[in-house]
């Protein structure tokens, strides 16, 4: 199934963190919080405005960001977990 979000909305793969500290201590899941950070899956296509202009995103696919705790739906799709949400939730993009 292919998706495709509206207007301002995005896509996202969260990206699972380490579960082992630096000295080692392995965190059970029940103890995790919920990553902040995912790679953008698909994108929509701009913000319209008032005046009926679309502003492009200022994200593409493959970009990694972090975003709002609280942020997005959860979204099932093809067996997967992704998360789709505003630009707006998007704090920023992690530069490689």
């Amino acid at each position: 199934m292919k998706f495709r979000p509206l207007h301002d909305r995005v896509l996202l793969r969260r990206i699972e963190q380490e579960a082992k500290t630096a000295g080692g201590i392995i965190i059970p899941d029940t103890a995790q919080e919920k990553p902040m950070e995912g790679e953008i899956v698909a994108v929509g296509t701009g913000h319209v405005n008032d005046n009926g202009d679309v502003r492009p995103l200022d994200v593409k696919e493959g970009d990694k960001v972090i975003f709002s705790k609280w942020a997005g739906t959860e979204v099932m799709i093809e067996g997967e977990e992704l998360m789709v949400m505003k630009e707006s939730d998007l704090i920023g993009v992690i530069a490689a």
